[in-house]
């Protein structure tokens, strides 16, 4: 590996090179690269780049990827929610058995900030500090007023799809003035839980609970959390003409235009974020070593999608906070260790 190969992943025809980082003393002779604290906080930056109310894109910049992976597994498993954690059925006619039916209801996605209930350990008794109840009572029967010829089940029977919109929220002691701002529901109105046919009934109460994605999914604040490093596409040599058409057409759109220099229309990297690293380019004799693909090291760009209970940027800012926690809990157990070590001494 070349000392200015360091910060890049070489993309090959048949391979990648330089997969294994190299950030650390005397990796290159006549180098001693010593690791500097200021030098990573000066590196270090966060640039949004993408918000909506439920997505995020964000790039992740001078760290290593053992930080950009922890941070995406905290969003995925470590940052609590609320969802349906007990289901009390009462009464269920249905086609879907009764831990069908409740395994679906624990995964509809709920509207309720869990900053605003306590932790419920397993021998402790569901309060309105610590638990959010929700009802269903949902029945099926024949439309008389339908044709009858009618084959459509939402005409010819009513009740026959059980929504997520009919979960009803049951505030409990001081829930009601607590969330009247915001009231507890699910995020999704249409999210379908089961069909019924006439005289089918469904009839159970729900107790939702807080928790976080590492004890069960359900619990996971995001659809999905992904990041890829951000792709580096450099042309060593010109390419016009034909060849500069061909050269385009090898990467999705917007990441490559043709430009007029002195006349001559040339390929130009414009936007190389938008690159899927196809490898396509080199498949062609003709750009055989005139481009070179790489991608940035210590360059992430971040996906994230919530699932709506909490803003994407409330998201990321509390998968810091975890992080800095773990990094503080093993600073004070390497600190109590070497202390140990000392005083055995």
């Amino acid at each position: 590996m070349a000392l200015e190969d360091r910060n890049r992943v070489v993309i090959l025809e048949d391979r990648v090179e330089n997969i294994s980082g190299a950030e650390f003393p005397l990796s290159f002779d006549k180098h001693e690269l010593s690791y500097s604290l200021e030098e990573l906080k000066n590196a270090l930056d966060i640039k949004i780049v993408h918000l909506t109310p439920t997505e995020i894109e964000f790039d992740l910049i001078g760290v290593d990827a053992s930080i950009a992976n922890a941070l995406r597994r905290i969003l995925l498993a470590e940052i609590p929610t609320m969802a349906i954690e007990t289901v009390y059925m009462i009464n269920n006619t249905g086609i879907v058995q009764d831990e069908v039916l409740a395994h679906r209801l624990g995964l509809v996605p709920i509207l309720a900030n869990p900053e605003d209930f306590n932790w419920k350990r397993s021998e402790d008794p569901p309060t309105d500090q610590n638990t959010a109840v929700f009802k269903l009572f949902v029945e099926c029967f024949k439309n008389q007023s339908a044709a009858a010829d009618e084959t459509d089940p939402n005409k010819k029977y009513i009740g026959s799809s059980v929504y997520s919109s009919q979960l009803v929220w049951d505030p409990k002691g001081d829930q009601a003035t607590r969330f009247a701002d915001s009231p507890i529901r699910p995020i999704h109105d249409d999210i379908l839980i089961t069909k019924l046919r006439p005289g089918q009934v469904i009839n159970c109460e729900m107790h939702c609970q807080k928790g976080i994605g590492k004890d069960h999914a359900k619990f996971s604040p995001v659809a999905t959390a992904s990041y890829r490093l951000l792709p580096d596409i450099q042309i060593l040599q010109d390419i016009t003409g034909d060849d500069a058409e061909l050269f385009r057409s090898c990467f999705p759109p917007g990441v490559v235009e043709i430009v007029s220099e002195g006349g001559v229309q040339k390929a130009k990297v414009v936007n190389a974020r938008k690159d899927t690293v196809s490898r396509e380019v080199l498949r062609h004799k003709e750009f055989e070593g005139k481009v070179r693909l790489t991608r940035v090291r210590d360059h992430f760009i971040f996906n994230v999608e919530s699932t709506g209970a909490i803003k994407p940027e409330v998201l990321v800012s509390r998968a810091l906070d975890v992080l800095i926690e773990k990094c503080d809990i093993s600073k004070t157990a390497l600190d109590k260790m070497i202390k140990d070590n000392v005083s055995d001494e």
